[in-house]
């Protein structure tokens, strides 16, 4: 590609070429103009001379003086020859210019070059003295005219036009390359200037030379000034990135803080729902186990009585029939508070047992949330709530009980903190319907409902409406990242104020295995769709 330079030396050759062609042609056009004008004239002056001086020469079989008339003609360089011609003889007489230039007389009727053009040469008697005049034809006139002249003209303007041309363009070209190289250079200058500028780096790169004192020089100083504001800016920006990078640093060491911090939250926030956990087994076994251990001592009180008296030897019936009524309602305790307590530790073993050791197994869902449920009981029974479950019997999983386990008691428990005032009614409902592959539970209450400036915070760590009331803002996000990272799920809240709260959670009923588990599709509606 021609550069601007190139590009306007061009453009001025090619507007100069063709204003001097447009007007050459013009000047060509009327030069011809003129000549065919010129043309035009001779052959009708020398046609009328003929025609004059001819007709009585040829009258009167004058050949000498045929000849110099006919010779005179010749002259002119546009004539070829003239031939006379009689009308009862034939060529009379005519003159040829040959090759050389000179004139010679035509003996015989051969071709001529030239454009010819045909006369009457007419004789005009007078006849008797009042009578008319009448014209009488004698013979006639042929004269060759040629254009040579003309078409040598014409060329040898053509040559001066195109000379004059190709001179002034090159003029104008030596011109412009002159001027344009005042302009063009420095302009080259501040080109690699700002080459270097962006491509090496700003303390490398040396101010143009400003001693120029015309608008070209002004333009240098400034693109100096320039300079020197984008080495200032660049040297403020390496700082600014200097710093970035530390904070960088430092901020990527505080997220790792918080990082680990927040994984101690959540590890202490589950290892004190098991520990509540605990606490209520252990409440809840207690009294099983004091009634059945002071059923035992009655009926060791008893049998130490009964056994004395038989050592003694006066044992009675009714001592005996007494013995056997305390021994049947005692063991009747015992048996009742024993299997109390083998139903509440069955209840709560498999459920310690998963959310200790997180290991994945195949359960049935409907007996786990019974199960889960009963283990809350310590905690369900001091409130006036009641907890209602609908599941299918058949569905089962292959999944972590253990964190389901937790999901369900961090939902249930946060209905019972946040959903309810003390000591008030309500209603607790965990539905399951099956979905394909998939498992949609819905954990809904109908207590006070969520605040709408909170609804979409609830997931969020450290969120809670109880701070300094023992809320940690943990429980919610623990059962978003189990479902989200450990089952492959969702989950989805809704709630209008005052009239309770949903909340939808979706997960397959197999877990994925890789690390990389797929989105769970949630209805349009978010809500459970049996």
């Amino acid at each position: 590609m021609f550069g601007i330079q190139g590009r306007l030396t061009a453009l001025f050759v090619v507007i100069v070429t063709l204003v001097l062609a447009i007007s050459g042609t013009y000047a060509q056009y009327s030069l011809g103009h003129e000549l065919e004008v010129s043309n035009q004239r001779l052959r009708q002056g020398v046609l009328t001379r003929l025609q004059t001086s001819l007709p009585s020469a040829l009258w009167d079989l004058d050949k000498a003086k045929v000849d110099n008339i006919v010779a005179a003609e010749m002259l002119p360089p546009e004539l070829v020859a003239i031939r006379v011609y009689d009308t009862s003889v034939g060529l009379f007489s005519g003159k040829l210019r040959n090759d050389g230039g000179g004139v010679v007389s035509i003996e015989n009727d051969a071709p001529v070059g030239g454009a010819p053009v045909v006369a009457d040469l007419a004789y005009r008697d007078s006849g008797a003295a009042g009578a008319s005049l009448k014209p009488v034809i004698v013979g006639r006139v042929v004269v060759n005219f040629s254009r040579a002249q003309i078409d040598a003209t014409l060329a040898a303007e053509v040559r001066r036009k195109v000379t004059e041309v190709l001179l002034l363009d090159l003029i104008l070209v030596a011109a412009l390359a002159l001027s344009l190289r005042i302009v063009f250079e420095p302009l080259k200058q501040l080109r690699d200037g700002l080459f270097d500028l962006a491509t090496r780096g700003s303390d490398e790169v040396e101010e143009l030379a400003d001693n120029r004192h015309d608008e070209l020089g002004e333009v240098i100083r400034g693109f100096n000034a320039i300079q020197r504001r984008v080495k200032s800016i660049i040297a403020r920006i390496r700082e600014a990135e200097d710093e970035a990078r530390k904070s960088a640093q430092e901020t990527a060491r505080a997220l790792d803080d918080l990082r680990r911090t927040q994984e101690s939250l959540l590890q202490a926030e589950r290892l004190a729902s098991l520990g509540g956990l605990v606490a209520g087994v252990a409440h809840e076994i207690n009294t099983p186990v004091g009634i059945a251990l002071t059923s035992a001592s009655v009926l060791l009180e008893a049998t130490e009585k009964v056994h004395q008296a038989i050592e003694g030897g006066n044992i009675k019936k009714s001592d005996i029939m007494r013995y056997v009524e305390t021994a049947g309602e005692s063991t009747r305790l015992i048996m009742n508070n024993a299997y109390r307590a083998a139903h509440l530790i069955h209840s709560f073993k498999q459920i310690a047992v998963d959310q200790v050791s997180e290991a994945r197994r195949r359960f049935e869902l409907r007996d786990y949330i019974t199960e889960v449920v009963a283990s809350l009981q310590p905690k369900l029974k001091k409130t006036h709530i009641h907890v209602t479950i609908a599941c299918p019997p058949d569905i089962v999983l292959d999944s972590y009980p253990g964190a389901l386990a937790q999901v369900i008691t961090n939902l249930t428990l946060n209905c019972v903190e946040h959903a309810f005032e003390p000591d008030a009614e309500g209603t607790i409902a965990i539905n399951v319907v099956q979905d394909g592959e998939w498992i949609e539970m819905q954990v809904v209450d109908n207590g006070k409902g969520i605040a709408p400036d909170m609804i979409d915070k609830v997931f969020d760590p450290f969120v809670t409406t109880r701070r300094g009331q023992g809320g940690t803002g943990l429980g919610l996000n623990i059962v978003f990242n189990l479902i989200a990272k450990q089952f492959g799920g969702n989950i989805t809240v809704s709630s209008t104020l005052g009239h309770g709260a949903s909340f939808v959670l979706r997960i397959p009923m197999v877990t994925p295995v890789d690390e990389a588990h797929p989105a769970a599709p949630a209805h349009p509606d978010g809500q459970l769709h049996a």
